[in-house]
Formats: structure tokens, sequence, C-alpha cells
């Protein structure tokens, strides 16, 4: 069974750093692709930041050059740094598993980011 557990989400200043993690369970986590959305209240959820499985990466137009994401393959595991945060951040964010051949997606339960003074 799939699961995706994010963590290190919580409540930050404006200006301040938040690291996420997503630890993948249950899969052939080298072979996927992997990526990080989120949704804010009464907003779709959207694109933040995706990782290939050839490690290379993109970044939604919001986040570039303050957000970076990484993945550690031996130890199922991808993250996503979060750097000079804005009010307009905060949202849930979720982790995402897509299988490249069968196109189906895995997501986590999501984590709550709140870009607060």
């Amino acid at each position: 069974q799939v699961q995706l557990v994010e963590s290190g989400g919580g409540l930050v200043q404006p200006g301040g750093s938040l690291r996420l993690s997503c630890a993948v369970s249950g899969s052939s986590f080298y072979r996927n692709d992997m990526g990080w959305f989120r949704q804010a209240p009464g907003k779709q959820r959207e694109l933040v930041a995706q990782i290939a499985r050839d490690g290379s990466t993109m970044y939604a137009d919001s986040v570039k050059g303050r957000f970076t994401t990484s993945r550690d393959n031996a130890k199922k595991m991808i993250y996503l740094q979060m750097n000079v945060l804005k009010p307009e951040d905060t949202a849930v964010y979720y982790c995402r598993m897509r299988n490249p051949l069968t196109g189906i997606d895995y997501w986590g339960q999501g984590t709550q980011v709140t870009v607060s003074s």
C-alpha cells in the first residue's frame, strides 16, 4: 500500500523559512515523479514545484527563487525548502507521487503552512 506523509508545516512570520518533508512508503520511489501542491481556502489546488525521477525540477512563477525542492531516493523522501515566505503562501501543502507509466497519482494528507505576523 502506497503512503505519502507530509511534515514540517506550521506558523511562521513573513520573511521566514520552513522546510517540508514527504516520506513515501510502499512504492518504487525512484521510478516516480514527485510534486508539491498547495490549496488555500476558497481556491483550487495549484502546483508549486515538481521534481522528476531524473532530478530535474520546475517551479511555479510565484515561488521561483524562494522555494527549492529536492529528493533523496535512498530515504524515499522529498523536501520543499521555503524561504522568504509571504502571507499569500498560506495554504495546505500536499505531496504527490505520479507513476509515469500508468499516470496514477498518490497524495499525502497535507500539512498546513500559515504565514502571518
